[in-house]
């Protein structure tokens, strides 16, 4: 009983025991999963915090710490990495931004038989001026004299000495004094007043056109290398009673017209230069009072007259043109005609090089044709300065370099002279092909748009061309000619500047295409200019048709001119009834809307077995030819084919034909007849090239040693070739080379 209950107290223990042991494991395990439970939160919150302390900046203390620790070395080269990467992003080559989409030029105005416009300014109207304040040509003067007040604005230069400046304030007093002193004198202040203006360009020539516009009278151009005849032609059709002229020598040629009676409506000779005592007895057997501008100008402080400002339509200058035939004509452009023609022009390159009163216009093409008087008007409406040259274009380099223009408007002829000069001068194979190498590289970079002059390249090579032309050069324009492609592509590659290709005539002010900025391709003319519209029509006779893009190129809107002085006949064969100026060029729109100039209506020819020729596509075709300066390409009907007149380029010639194989001076080199043939050659592969056919290459040439010349009486003022003088001149070489062909 005892050992039961003994037994039953210790199993009663025992259970207890167990329990206690298994309430004491439960309690364990449930402080262990809290423990877990608790580590785990204080675990997830502790990656937390490293995370939120890893997503932190250093302190600047840590990121010192760190820098300090670096070696010298590595902090050298940080320092030289971190320099150069700021002077690229802050000197990298940036492009031109297109002010329209360069696919997309021009568009087709509807109702208007396939005319097109530009894709710039408004698309309801067409632009007839800029800017509000400057609507006469009169009031683009105040503008810029309102710009810039006392500050320069024509200079000029006596031999190795640095250019002086007239004011616009100057300007300005001695325009009003001048014009106020020909009213004085009988002339009448409205636009049925003609005043000759008979000088080379100078200050006094803009001061004598201020002087007209400042009293509403119209500015007739001289210039003697239009031949006496066509002067005396101009002064009567115009009834041109006073001509200002720069020089004595000048008024005798005017006062011998007098004295034979061909001009007697003459009465008033003015002189910029000196003369003598002489002059003025020879004016009075005359009746022609022969004065000083200087003496002019004190009569009208004597008699000053208050301003009598034109309107826009009045008429402002009329610009006789030299044409290759017949007698001069007469253009009358009013004041809305040259504002409308440079409004577009300022309105295509506004965004990207708007002028303004640091820029610098060097003076040297005559001022007597509208392209040069265009651009300068620019110049004034924006208070710049404008500088002339010596009057000597073999001084032009150094006028360049003491003026330091800014713009500079050039003719394609001087631009093939700078081209030929510079690759003759890389005299040997490597020299030339480092040039090349040079010029292809840059001209890489002026596809995409960029355009500088601080590339290696510049410093290199391109350098001391840019220092000849004064080293500050923004835009160079060119017009009045077909520019070659390959020198416009080289000189927009060395010159480092931005450069224009224009395309007109004086009968629409003087341009109505120009590049567009940003299309630095060459091969075309540019799209229509803002200000006017412009279309082709068919010339059937030589298969040009407006349905292929093809045809003559029309012109209409305000900077078409108002038809020719006197001249009825000529103004409906050029003006028709709806505004349309014919222009005589054949045109060919490109899938871009940009115009390309591939032919002209004029001077077109049948030969004897009824091809149709138009010498002058030739002739742009085969002036690319290296050796070649000048030719004149000849046909008549009576003949089966062509021959050519060529004027090898003196500077060029020499080494061209030591390549050849070929030694001697230059005139022995024109007498070679190897040589001969190896022109000829060259001309052909050109012609092969550019797809003429059989009838349209020469089968001939004569090499002839001197330049044409506007001094020669072979080209007109404007650089054009005079056909029928050369043939004529030629008449005798023409009629050999046919007989050795027929031999």
């Amino acid at each position: 009983m005892t050992d039961r209950n003994t037994a039953t107290v210790r199993l009663s223990r025992e259970e207890r025991k167990g329990h206690t042991d298994a309430t004491k494991e439960i309690r364990q395990h449930q402080i262990h999963r809290v423990s877990l439970k608790l580590s785990s939160t204080l675990m997830e919150k502790m990656q937390s915090r490293d995370l939120l302390l890893g997503l932190q900046l250093p302190e600047l203390e840590d990121l010192g710490q760190f820098i300090r620790s670096l070696p010298t070395s590595t902090l050298l080269g940080l320092g030289a990495l971190t320099a150069v990467l700021a002077y690229w992003i802050t000197t990298r080559p940036r492009s031109i931004v297109p002010p329209c989409d360069l696919r997309h030029q021009s568009q087709e105005v509807q109702m208007e038989d396939g005319a097109r416009r530009s894709m710039m300014g408004s698309r309801s109207e067409l632009l007839s001026y800029y800017h509000e304040d400057a609507k006469t040509m009169y009031e683009v003067f105040q503008r810029g004299l309102h710009i810039t007040g006392d500050g320069p604005f024509l200079g000029s230069r006596l031999p190795n000495q640095p250019y002086t400046w007239l004011s616009y304030k100057e300007v300005s007093s001695r325009a009003e004094l001048l014009g106020s002193g020909l009213l004085s004198q009988g002339c009448q202040p409205n636009t049925d007043q003609f005043i000759g203006v008979f000088a080379q360009n100078r200050p006094e020539w803009i001061i004598s056109e201020l002087a007209c516009y400042t009293y509403s009278m119209v500015v007739v151009p001289l210039y003697d290398t239009l031949g006496p005849d066509a002067i005396r032609y101009i002064i009567n059709t115009a009834e041109i009673s006073t001509v200002i002229c720069d020089k004595p020598e000048k008024a005798t040629v005017l006062l011998e017209n007098v004295q034979r009676r061909e001009t007697p409506g003459l009465k008033m000779i003015i002189l910029m230069d000196a003369f003598d005592a002489q002059l003025v007895e020879e004016g009075q057997k005359c009746g022609v009072h022969i004065q000083a501008l200087k003496d002019v100008e004190a009569l009208g402080r004597d008699h000053h007259r208050k301003p009598v400002p034109p309107a826009p339509d009045d008429l402002s200058i009329v610009c006789f043109t030299s044409g290759t035939t017949g007698d001069p004509k007469g253009v009358m452009l009013t004041h809305g005609n040259v504002v409308a023609d440079f409004a577009g022009f300022l309105k295509v390159t506004d965004k990207v090089i708007f002028p303004n009163q640091d820029d610098v216009l060097i003076s040297f093409l005559p001022l007597a044709h509208m392209f040069e008087r265009l651009i300068e008007s620019v110049v004034i409406c924006h208070g710049g300065r404008i500088g002339f040259f010596q009057g000597d274009i073999r001084l032009l380099p150094d006028d360049m370099k003491a003026l330091r223009p800014t713009i500079f408007p050039v003719v394609p002829r001087l631009l093939n002279r700078m081209y030929d000069k510079i690759f003759s001068q890389a005299n040997n194979s490597v020299k030339r092909w480092l040039l090349n190498f040079a010029a292809k590289t840059k001209g890489a970079e002026v596809s995409r748009g960029v355009i500088r002059s601080d590339s290696i390249w510049d410093k290199i090579f391109f350098h001391k061309i840019q220092a000849s032309l004064g080293g500050r050069l923004r835009m160079i324009i060119t017009g009045a000619a077909p520019a070659s492609p390959s020198v416009l592509g080289f000189l927009r590659a060395a010159l480092g500047c931005q450069v224009y290709e224009a395309y007109g005539q004086t009968e629409c002010t003087a341009g109505c295409t120009f590049t567009t900025p940003g299309d630095w391709t060459s091969g075309h003319v540019g799209a229509p200019l803002p200000c006017n519209l412009i279309k082709l029509v068919d010339v059937a006779e030589k298969n040009y048709f407006a349905a292929k893009g093809e045809g003559e190129v029309c012109v209409k809107g305000p900077n078409v001119f108002k038809g020719y002085l006197k001249d009825p006949v000529r103004t409906a064969e050029t003006l028709d009834v709806d505004g349309w100026l014919h222009t005589g060029d054949i045109g060919k729109w490109l899938p871009n809307g940009t115009l390309k100039i591939i032919d002209r209506k004029k001077h077109i020819f049948k030969l004897a077995q009824g091809e149709y020729i138009s010498p002058e596509k030739i002739e742009n075709i085969y002036i690319r030819s290296e050796p070649v300066s000048q030719l004149y390409v000849h046909g008549d009907s009576l003949q089966s084919c062509l021959v050519g007149i060529i004027v090898p380029d003196p500077e060029v010639f020499p080494s061209w034909a030591q390549k050849k194989g070929f030694e001697g001076c230059f005139d022995e080199l024109c007498e070679n007849k190897d040589l001969k043939k190896a022109i000829l050659d060259d001309m052909v592969r050109l012609g092969k090239a550019s797809g003429l056919h059989s009838f349209e290459q020469v089968k001939d040439i004569y090499i002839h040693k001197e330049l044409f010349s506007i001094q020669n009486g072979l080209l007109t003022p404007t650089l054009k070739a005079k056909r029928p003088e050369l043939k004529e001149y030629f008449k005798m070489e023409i009629e050999q080379l046919y007989s050795n062909i027929s031999m």
